[in-house]
């Protein structure tokens, strides 16, 4: 039954619509399990009643047109429970019905299977049999499991708006999809499409307006691919099984034959552009042998795939990527990077959306240093539809309307205009000191990497850079950046700010930050091969850059060096001997170098619990609050099925805060929040009343930030913080912090508008 579970999951998924997912689905499964009639009833709780969408077994008539009580019937008892009823005699049972509409007799076995989808039963998948039948467990868990696939089909379907005009779905009413709200803001625009270059199923569906050129291209690249696998079968041919052989012959024949080409020929002509008409036929193709029973013969659909990569890839290679920014772009893709992030015209880069990541993912924060709203984690968006697709993107609630209605349009419209009148009162806090109601003053500083956030004019408000992230010019690089060019990079930085105090970390690359020309595949990156880490790992590289922030820094005497994911004691003295060293052989050379302070993060629990010791080693500390928080919590920050575990506001989060606070005042060395946490307008007020010395955030918060600093005392924030510290969860924490600051009129820095 794998197997066969295997072939109608590919085949859901490939469907082009909802309703020929639900044909595949009925057919399938009534085919697999042996019933006499398999039925899908979508659920629209707006109009209470469970609509007949799908059957196999029953009058095709009733489909659309059929209705039962929400809250009558087995099918309303299986979603009432929402778990599997399973009845070997269902007329007997006190809550069966006989609907004679659909041309049913008294089905006596029953199977309802709920479609469940973030909490909420979004209809009842349901299997019957004329005789006595009680289904087997495997049965069950195989309409679990195709109904899963189900409920990702109507999400996509909400999502897409086909759900809008057809019968039975309360989704209908919603028609938006939720993720993780990761960078605040809304923004309205036009889709385009990012995917990996080598991966078929990731190619966005577009149009051409040049076939015969495609035509030509597609032409020689299947000329190209053709020609290659004939000279591996040469190559090879003494040491291939036979079977291997048959199978280079196969492709070949596939590759000669009228079929693939003609038919993707054909498509480029209807007006696909060459990429997705590829993509569609190798999956017409390889879907033939997906259904077939035979192991065998069911793999080789793979080797037609990997033909389609082939073809894509020489595609690809012959014809650069160029990518058509509309005005105001919306990037959504299966896993947004930040390089791709910044391929984006700053001017034309509206929003982001990302199947993918968390709000404290790395690409999350770069959209929130550049101002731009995201949303992350979005499980269930169908990427490779969306293309050129009218988007909203709402970053404070988390939510994606595709192709919104007029009424959402006017919504955002009207929350758009209250952001910027918001934006004009916090104009008037320019040049004015981030200083409490009782005259503490609080430090705040600018976490960069971007030369774009240095020249805004949010940065003039910054008191120096708290965080330069020091490996996005590593990222956007091909190569490791050499000694002088690194030299210019941070001269650039620590000159816009001089005398300001300039904070470089250095080099932070593994977990969700990798170089491509550095590779390092691991099975939890995040708990693998990264931060201080990597530059211990090899010192060419940390001495490099340690050298080249050392020089840069001549004359300037505004350099601090801060190691990143400090584990042990023993980490921090190796990295230490190391800057020495660079130190020492600079003088050595001539170069009129001085010794900066240095500093380290406290990302991880082990830090927190010796920061007596790291304390007394370094002459700063700041807190990285995006990684403690993942790893005080186990959660991956960028998966989206744990993402709303991932709260900064946990108390856990909140006491190992104050341990940091606490155990290093004692040695007189300040603590700083570089973390997103540090703009958070919520969690400000908590940091304020720890004791924390500085605040480090992307430009975009800097105002908002003061703003809140400006409204309190230090003794209020005290009092809210040992409130806070007294609670359980996170929830309760952020009530009480939006109730403090709808007190004092901040509420419109939390909540969307006014």
């Amino acid at each position: 039954m794998l197997a066969t579970l295997h072939r109608i999951v590919q085949a859901v998924n490939s469907a082009p619509d909802l309703n020929s997912a639900l044909q595949v689905i009925v057919r399938e499964v009534k085919r697999a399990v042996k019933a006499d009639v398999c039925s899908v009833y979508l659920t629209d709780y707006e109009k209470h009643r469970h609509v007949l969408s799908a059957t196999h077994g029953l009058r095709q008539e009733a489909v659309g047109k059929v209705s039962l009580p929400l809250h009558r019937g087995l099918i309303g008892l299986v979603c009432e429970r929402a778990e599997p009823i399973n009845l070997d005699d269902a007329p007997s049972h006190p809550r069966y019905m006989f609907v004679t509409d659909t041309g049913e007799m008294p089905y006596h076995g029953f199977l309802g299977v709920p479609v469940i989808q973030n909490r909420r039963v979004l209809g009842v998948l349901v299997v019957r049999q004329r005789k006595p039948r009680k289904f087997e467990d495997n049965e069950v868990t195989f309409l679990f499991t195709l109904a899963a696939q189900l409920a990702g089909a109507i999400t996509h379907a909400q999502a897409q708006g086909e759900l809008s005009a057809a019968p039975g779905s309360e989704v209908a009413q919603m028609r938006y999809l939720d993720g993780r709200p990761s960078a605040s803001g809304v923004a309205l625009g036009s889709v385009v499409v990012t995917y990996r270059m080598d991966d078929l199923e990731a190619i966005p569906d577009r149009r051409t307006d040049e076939p015969e050129r495609e035509i030509a291209q597609f032409r020689d690249a299947v000329a190209r691919v053709e020609d290659s696998l004939r000279r591996l079968q040469s190559r090879l041919e003494e040491v291939l099984p036979a079977e291997e052989k048959a199978l280079f012959d196969a492709l070949l024949l596939m590759l000669g034959s009228d079929n693939l080409v003609t038919q993707t020929i054909e498509r480029i002509r209807q007006g696909e552009w060459v990429q997705s008409a590829l993509h569609h036929t190798i999956e017409e193709h390889a879907r033939v042998f997906d259904q077939m029973e035979d192991v065998y013969l069911r793999e080789r659909a793979s080797d037609i795939r990997d033909l389609g990569r082939r073809i894509l890839m020489r595609l690809q290679s012959d014809t650069p990527r160029e990518v058509h920014y509309p005005e105001r772009t919306i990037l959504v893709g299966e896993d947004v990077s930040g390089v791709e992030l910044m391929e984006v015209p700053p001017e034309r880069l509206a929003g982001v959306v990302s199947a993918r990541g968390s709000s404290a993912s790395h690409v999350a924060i770069i959209a929130r240093a550049m101002g731009v709203p995201a949303v992350m984690g979005v499980t269930d968006l169908p990427v490779t539809r969306m293309e050129g697709r009218e988007l909203v993107v709402d970053g404070y609630r988390g939510r994606v309307y595709i192709s919104p209605t007029a009424a959402v349009l006017n919504e955002y419209r009207r929350l758009i205009d209250e952001e910027r009148q918001l934006s004009q009162e916090l104009e008037v806090l320019k040049g004015l000191p981030a200083e409490t109601t009782d005259g503490c003053k609080m430090p705040l500083y600018l976490n960069t990497g971007l030369v774009s956030e240095m020249q805004s004019l949010e940065a003039n408000e910054a008191a120096g850079v708290g965080l330069y992230r020091t490996e996005l010019p590593f990222m956007v690089s091909d190569r490791f950046p050499g000694e002088s060019a690194q030299i210019a990079n941070y001269r650039q930085v620590l000159e816009s700010f001089s005398p300001r105090p300039v904070i470089l970390r250095t080099l932070d690359i593994g977990g969700d930050k990798s170089l491509p020309y550095f590779p390092s595949q691991e099975s939890n990156p995040f708990l693998g091969w990264r931060g201080v880490r990597v530059s211990l790992g090899h010192p060419e590289i940390f001495l490099t850059q340690i050298r080249a922030m050392l020089r840069a820094a001549v004359g300037l005497d505004n350099l601090r060096i801060m190691l990143p994911l400090i584990t042990t004691v023993g980490e921090l003295d190796d990295a230490m001997l190391l800057i020495q060293r660079a130190y020492d052989e600079l003088l050595d050379e001539g170069v009129a170098v001085t010794m900066p302070q240095v500093g380290v993060m406290v990302e991880v629990p082990a830090a927190v619990f010796q920061v007596a010791a790291l304390a007394r080693r370094v002459d700063f500390i700041s807190i990285g609050t995006n990684d403690l928080t993942q790893y005080l919590l186990a959660v991956d920050r960028n998966n989206p099925r744990v993402a709303e575990l991932y709260d900064e506001l946990h108390p856990a989060v909140l006491k190992a805060l104050v341990m940091v606070a606490e155990g290093a005042a004692k040695f007189n060395c300040p603590v700083s929040v570089c973390g997103e946490m540090a703009g958070n307008p919520l969690a400000v007020v908590l940091l304020l009343g720890m004791g924390i010395d500085g605040l480090s955030m992307s430009a975009g918060s800097l105002l908002k930030v003061k703003w809140v600093i400006r409204s309190f005392s230090r003794a209020r924030a005290r009092q809210l913080l040992q409130a806070a510290l007294r609670m359980e969860d996170a929830p309760p924490v952020k009530l009480l912090l939006k109730g403090a600051l709808e007190e004092v009129g901040l509420g419109a820095l939390v909540h969307p508008g006014k």
